[in-house]
């Protein structure tokens, strides 16, 4: 879909490693200039900007914490003296920690909701203020873990769940604006953050491939297809979606 959101701007939150940097790119391959968000690796979210300038696209890099009020306004502020205008909002921020319930601390569940769930829809809320007349798209990055459940995953999968939620409500609320909403539940994809907690190890990918259809784990590549689909003129019928982009892994 090259070139298919050309004078298009786009915000990609958590863009500096993972899916969010894949976004960011894809989105940026099809013509966006993009606000590359991150909140503490600013080293990575420059790399993904010098990788977008190395092909010839538009992007800045932009620090906010999502669950920080004041820095949302901030990131949304700095988006518009940039670039003049806002049309798309990928919320793709996320943390995530693993274990069974009595190991989880409040601290680690209440950052997970923060971050997953009150940051999404107070970053939806912002762009309200700075999305066009003519309207606009949003898409939330929740995941597999929202549907299928797993031992060990209650917050966070409470958290993303929970966007699933915001996206049907916002549909609702956003379409006679024409502001499309909609959601990409990712499946096992391998990512730094992935790896880094051990999930994409050797053995766990063979596991990963094994119960998905189509025999592979995914890529950032895979989601960003789908994220630029979103976000294109293609997708003008499509709003309060979740889509499963999972390699038919359920």
């Amino acid at each position: 879909m090259a070139h298919a959101l050309q004078d298009k701007v786009a915000i990609v939150t958590g863009a500096s490693k993972g899916i969010g940097a894949g976004i960011a790119i894809a989105l940026a391959d099809a013509g966006a200039s993009v606000v590359v968000n991150y909140s503490s690796d600013k080293e990575g979210a420059d790399h993904v900007v010098a990788k977008i300038g190395d092909a010839d696209g538009k992007a800045v890099a932009i620090r906010a914490d999502v669950s920080v009020g004041s820095d949302i306004a901030a990131l949304f502020a700095e988006t518009q003296s940039r670039f003049g205008k806002l049309d798309i909002l990928v919320n793709c921020a996320g943390i995530f920690s693993f274990g069974p319930l009595e190991s989880m601390t409040e601290d680690q569940v209440r950052r997970m909701m923060d971050v997953n769930l009150v940051g999404p829809i107070m970053t939806c809320r912002e762009a309200l203020k700075y999305f066009p007349a003519e309207g606009g798209c949003i898409i939330n990055v929740g995941s597999m873990s929202g549907e299928a459940y797993s031992p060990g995953a209650c917050a966070y999968a409470a958290s993303k769940k929970g966007l699933s939620a915001v996206t049907g409500v916002l549909a609702l609320e956003m379409g006679s604006r024409n502001i499309r909403v909609n959601q990409i539940n990712p499946g096992a994809v391998d990512t730094e953050g992935a790896r880094m907690i051990g999930a994409m190890s050797e053995e766990n990918q063979a596991a990963y491939s094994a119960r998905t259809p189509l025999g592979r784990v995914g890529t950032p590549a895979d989601v960003a297809a789908v994220a630029v689909f979103l976000a294109s003129d293609a997708a003008g019928w499509l709003t309060g979606e979740n889509l499963a982009v999972s390699g038919g892994l359920r």
